[in-house]
């Protein structure tokens, strides 16, 4: 049978190739940071999800060699099987910590973690809305529950009260949005989103995988940015990007969710446990965060100065209040044409297009970091105006 699939294989991936949407990986040949090596170049990395700089971060480093030298490489089973390590519970605490939550569970990485929350916790008389720009995983985690499912368009105030309308048949309701919506790096109106919650009686869950460490005063996320810490029912979030950019995930938030979810989270309870380092890592990732707001500070200022000086440019960006900035071009073989120039500069910048993004809508998602300085930034910009020019984006 394999010779016809394999025809078939081969046909699709022509088709997506002549169709410009083909992926190739490029391999970096250094530690992740501001400054990569890739094909033995030096670039400057405008693409990663390293928010504060923190993925070669030698304190980061250093706890996690201690935490492997403490308590060993790996956990070798799921915890309700062999239990977990004192680090473990210590993560979880400093979580709840941070977020002003009531608990936390761990998992191998949020995607885990989405698509884990919602089957254990709702059926089929109950509802969840979700934002129509909500992460592959949140889509996936409910497709796996068999509530009724609701969408409104993405941060559509008049669409969310609809559809609340809608679902008031439903048992329980959950409104589910991303903080940040990493493709366009708008941050969700969870003001007004918690508002109609409370008028029509749902709980709200917010994915904080792109807004933790960089929204907020003190890099809180969104329910610090709206002055609604503790109050948001669910989060979930990563420790894979602006918190040291290795793996882990996790759902925090009121006990007795937390509680059923290490009862009946399928990834939970059947999937090995982070690892010694990677806990111990994130232990002191977020005792550094309490130390200092002094990264949060930089990227703040470094994203501000990024977008303005490609708006005064001529390029077209989407409104962003994170540390994403989308440059526009609508074409997917043009993205793909200006990151690859952009790399000939020494740019380490990557074209989005469908399916990562609607068709028509792709762009240049540009990732801003506490590393970068200010001669990376005018550097980065200096080769989007030229490529822009070559290309025709800009005049």
């Amino acid at each position: 049978m394999y010779t016809n699939f394999q025809k078939y294989l081969q046909q699709e991936l022509t088709q997506i190739e002549a169709d410009g949407l083909y992926k190739n990986e490029r391999i970096i040949e250094s530690a992740q940071g501001a400054e990569i090596m890739v094909k033995g170049k030096k670039c400057l990395n405008f693409c990663a999800n390293n928010y504060l700089g923190l993925a070669d971060n030698p304190e980061l480093i250093e706890a996690a060699k201690e935490g492997m030298d403490m308590r060993g490489f790996g956990m070798a089973s799921v915890r309700f099987i062999c239990g977990c390590q004192d680090l473990h519970k210590k993560l979880e605490a400093k979580i709840s910590e941070f977020f002003g939550t009531e608990d936390t569970i761990l998992y191998a990485a949020c995607f885990d973690a989405n698509g884990g929350v919602f089957e254990p916790l709702l059926g089929q008389d109950d509802a969840i809305i979700s934002d129509s720009l909500n992460h592959a995983s949140i889509i996936d985690g409910v497709r796996l529950c068999k509530a009724q499912r609701f969408r409104y368009a993405n941060a559509d105030m008049a669409d969310l009260e609809k559809q609340l309308q809608d679902a008031q048949k439903c048992r329980f309701r959950l409104i589910v949005t991303d903080g940040v919506f990493s493709m366009d790096g708008n941050v969700c109106p969870l003001d007004k989103i918690y508002e109609l919650a409370q008028k029509y009686d749902a709980m709200v869950m917010v994915d904080e995988s792109h807004s933790a460490g960089v929204v907020g005063k003190t890099g809180r996320g969104v329910t610090e940015r709206y002055n609604l810490r503790g109050k948001v029912e669910i989060l979930t979030g990563t420790l894979g990007k602006a918190f040291g950019g290795a793996m882990g995930g996790f759902t925090t938030g009121r006990k007795e969710i937390i509680d059923m979810l290490r009862q009946r989270s399928r990834p939970y309870l059947f999937s090995n446990s982070m690892a010694p380092g990677l806990v111990a890592a994130g232990i002191r990732m977020f005792e550094m965060m309490t130390e200092t707001n002094e990264l949060q500070d930089k990227l703040h200022a470094n994203t501000d100065y990024f977008i303005k000086q490609m708006l005064a440019a001529g390029f077209d960006c989407k409104p962003s209040e994170s540390a994403i900035c989308a440059v526009m071009l609508y074409d997917a073989p043009l993205s793909q044409k200006f990151a690859a120039k952009m790399q000939e500069e020494g740019i380490f910048v990557t074209g989005f297009y469908y399916p990562v993004v609607p068709k028509g809508q792709a762009r240049i998602r540009v990732q801003i970091s506490a590393a970068h300085e200010k001669e990376h930034l005018d550097k980065c910009i200096a080769a989007f105006v030229k490529i822009g020019k070559e290309l025709g984006v800009i005049k």
